[in-house]
């Protein structure tokens, strides 16, 4: 959970003010009964303050909200099966890392989300993530039907790592922690920054045969798991 040495910088506007308020009630209702409300808001004000500078400061507040939430339900899975869910009954997280969040490890997550119709909990991350996530990341989506408008960059967290039951590297190197009980992967991706959208759409194209092949053995592995679909 958040380092208590690391000093959180105060919303900069009360409308900030506000909503950061206002995602800390959510939140505390959301997690009632799991984390005490002391944890649940230094998790929020950690999110917000590993997300700043960031390029869309006006939506802070909620970003912040959503990088909370998965880094509380990704800590909820370490908890309860030790960030396996073979006993579980439930989906697998599979996390994607790569170095600033913004291309590859962005298009695997949305993918996944999409080809596994939500039956397949999914993050990503970045050791050093960027400001944004790459305009033509969001297009390449967009012609397949993914609405990408809403993902931001986050940085890596040991929350989400403990949680996942499969994380994928992506060119980030030796930087992801490495933990017991989790499948990992190296996937050897084209990285899509300063290339072109035909570039691009070969990038997410690759990514996206990459992820029917993972989803395709979870499915054989946990046969509760739909089927990749065609888009």
């Amino acid at each position: 959970m958040p380092d208590a040495t690391t000093p959180t910088p105060s919303p900069s506007t009360s409308h900030q003010r506000v909503a950061l308020a206002s995602a800390r009630a959510e939140l505390l209702e959301e997690f009632a009964g799991t984390f005490a409300p002391e944890t649940v808001t230094e998790c929020l004000e950690d999110s917000y303050a590993r997300l700043l500078p960031a390029s869309i400061a006006a939506y802070l507040p909620l970003l912040a909200q959503r990088f909370a939430r998965e880094r509380l339900r990704a800590a909820t899975r370490a908890r309860t099966t030790g960030g396996s869910d073979a006993h579980a009954g439930r989906a697998p997280l599979v996390l994607f890392v790569c170095t600033a969040n913004s291309g590859r490890s962005q298009l695997a997550a949305a993918l996944v989300a999409h080809r596994s119709a939500g039956r397949v909990e999914v993050a990503s991350a970045g050791t050093a993530p960027g400001s944004a996530v790459q305009a033509e990341v969001a297009v390449v989506l967009e012609e397949l039907g993914i609405d990408g408008a809403d993902l931001f960059p986050k940085p890596l967290t040991d929350e989400v790592v403990a949680g996942a039951d499969v994380v994928v590297t992506m060119g980030c190197g030796d930087s992801c922690p490495i933990l017991p009980g989790r499948r990992y992967l190296d996937w050897a991706v084209a990285d899509p920054v300063g290339q072109d959208l035909t570039a691009v759409r070969e990038i997410r194209d690759d990514i996206d045969r990459r992820v029917t092949e993972l989803l395709e053995g979870l499915r054989t592995e946990r046969g509760a798991y739909l089927a990749p679909h065609a888009s």
